[in-house]
């Protein structure tokens, strides 16, 4: 399989202030001049605020492909933050690689690391404060422009200027853009909901949202992860 995209940047970041509200984020991400050791919980300069929610062995890299800056430049008033990579907190930046061409299980190799996609990314509201946009996460969510996560499967480095190589698909016909589509946007497909919970590459928690969703034949309140406050405080 030839299927190998150049890193634009591998980045990195430490837990810093966001915004005037007290909240904090490792969303600064700045690129690595030197080798970096991937471990299994990402890598090893790399932090997150809060580990209850970021971080761990499904989110342990995030990719965000540049691909999409142009489009957000041309949808959101002057951003300041849009003018180089790392505006999402990604710690991968490529060009060609895209959420339709990127499917759950596929595997890559990135320098002497192995990797594979294991969900895509669920925006929550610090992204409203990085982009001073008040419904930012909500707009990412709504977009499928969300990017995806790797576990690490053997740990290894990577330096800049190495190439990410795709060398398996497991479950190539769930691609991000499909997971997306079935958790976003017809949120209560059975069939769809069903195939989701039982899809071994899939993160865990995507699963299980899936398999609550299919008993309680409801979809779940997202109000305090896309803003920060519960329905009522909304």
């Amino acid at each position: 399989m030839n299927d190998a995209y150049p890193i634009g940047y591998v980045m990195t970041g430490p837990v810093a202030a966001l915004g005037d509200a007290g909240a904090v984020s490792a969303m600064h991400k700045r690129p690595v001049h030197d080798a970096v050791r991937i471990t299994t919980t990402g890598l090893a300069s790399d932090a997150q605020a809060d580990l209850k929610v970021h971080g761990g062995p499904e989110k342990a890299i995030h990719h965000y492909p540049f691909d999409h800056y142009a489009a957000w430049r041309a949808e959101l008033p002057a951003r300041p933050v849009l003018d180089e990579p790392g505006a999402f907190g990604e710690n991968l930046s490529t060009q060609g690689l895209v959420e339709t061409g990127v499917a759950v299980g596929d595997v890559f190799r990135l320098g002497s690391a192995v990797l594979q996609v294991s969900q895509g990314r669920q925006p929550c509201w610090k992204l409203n404060l990085r982009f001073d946009t008040r419904d930012m996460a909500l707009r990412l969510q709504q977009s499928g422009r969300t990017g995806w996560y790797y576990r690490v499967l053997e740990e290894g480095d990577v330096s800049p200027g190495d190439r990410l190589e795709r060398i398996d698909r497991v479950t190539p016909a769930w691609t991000i853009e499909r997971v997306w589509r079935i958790f976003y946007i017809d949120r209560l497909d059975y069939d769809a909901l069903s195939a989701m919970a039982e899809l071994p590459t899939l993160a865990e928690s995507w699963r299980r949202h899936a398999r609550r969703r299919l008993e309680s034949k409801s979809v779940e309140d997202w109000s305090k992860r896309l803003t920060g406050k519960d329905a009522s405080q909304a």
